[in-house]
């Protein structure tokens, strides 16, 4: 049976499939990424998991894949195939698709940027499908935002277009890592919203879920750590919908997860915010999960051979059957 490798490395874990020529995903299986034991350690569990599918490939469907697409965080050089730095793993100039291919014994390999890939699954198969314009944007650790345009994901011309996390919306707030002050990512990312509301609340362990949950049980800090966070995403959006225009704002990420408590106060903010010349947007909750950078690796490997074929209604809720020797866990 005909199919590729879809794999998406993440800060703590890695997420894999085999994917047939059809769309349905044929095996499923999760690692953890290691990367307590250093970047050099990091790329070989990477090599190792893609020689492991591909030998599952083999024993269960008699052919190797005929092509592999993998996702990896920090800046991607997709056009030479190298994983050119992650903060969060340590590396720097490391020639993925070329080791990549050489472990997979010189099957082509496509290299993607996470955000991008995952905004790709979702503009083609997900929340953004039949949208010609749109903005993904997950609310994590960070915030990051993939641009899409007629079916595809714009990198930019140095790779680095949608940055969206960086945008300064409180000149002179908290220091980012990235050496500016005021940063969105700082004040609306579901870290910043831990932080903001273990402070308020006095509970260091407090973080964004119980925030969202103090708001709907009507706490008044919660409610203003909320709102605080709210109104600066508001500001980050308005200013990408100044520059892009899009026909959807797809939402994802741990932040979103909190439904309506997020997404009714967001509409407000963005209507309060538009003005004559600007097009309201739909803004929706993205569809696929943590499962959109893994499928639209998929997609990058299919549309390396030209066939750019994927899941038509992926199954939200799969049964994986994963590989014996794998760790379970969430990136």
């Amino acid at each position: 049976m005909r199919h590729v490798i879809a794999l998406d490395v993440g800060g703590t874990g890695m997420k894999a499939a085999l994917v047939g020529a059809d769309g349905a995903l044929l095996h499923e299986a999760r690692r953890a990424t290691g990367r307590e034991r250093g970047p050099d350690a990091v790329v070989e569990s990477i090599l190792d998991f893609a020689a492991d599918l591909r030998a599952h490939g083999i024993k269960e469907f008699g052919e190797p894949a005929a092509a592999a697409g993998v996702a990896v965080p920090g800046i991607v050089d997709t056009e030479r195939g190298i994983a050119v730095y992650a903060s969060n793993l340590g590396w720097r100039d490391v020639p993925m698709r070329e080791l990549l291919s050489r472990r997979l014994e010189g099957v082509p390999v496509a290299l993607g940027h996470d955000v991008r890939t995952g905004g790709l699954a979702e503009g083609r198969i997900g929340a953004g499908k039949g949208a010609d314009r749109f903005l993904f944007v997950p609310l994590g650790t960070g915030i990051a935002g993939a641009i899409g345009i007629g079916g595809g994901i714009e990198p930019g011309a140095h790779g680095s277009a949608g940055e969206i996390g960086h945008i300064i919306v409180r000149p002179g707030g908290p220091p980012c890592g990235c050496g500016q002050r005021g940063c969105l990512e700082r004040l609306a990312s579901a870290s910043a919203v831990s932080e903001a509301w273990a402070a308020a609340s006095g509970d260091p362990d407090a973080d964004a879920a119980d925030c969202a949950k103090a708001v709907e049980s009507g706490d008044p800090r919660a409610r203003q750590v909320w709102q605080n966070a709210v109104d600066a995403l508001a500001d980050g959006l308005i200013t990408a919908l100044t520059l892009l225009d899009p026909h959807t704002l797809i939402i994802g990420g741990g932040l979103a997860e909190a439904g309506e408590t997020l997404f009714t106060p967001l509409r407000a903010a963005m209507t309060a915010r538009i003005v004559t010349f600007q097009t309201q947007p739909l803004i929706v909750p993205a569809a696929l999960g943590d499962t959109a950078g893994c499928l639209g690796a998929g997609l990058l490997a299919w549309d390396l051979l030209g066939e750019p074929d994927a899941p038509t209604d992926p199954d939200p809720d799969p049964d994986p059957d994963p590989d014996p020797d794998s760790t379970e866990v969430t990136a």
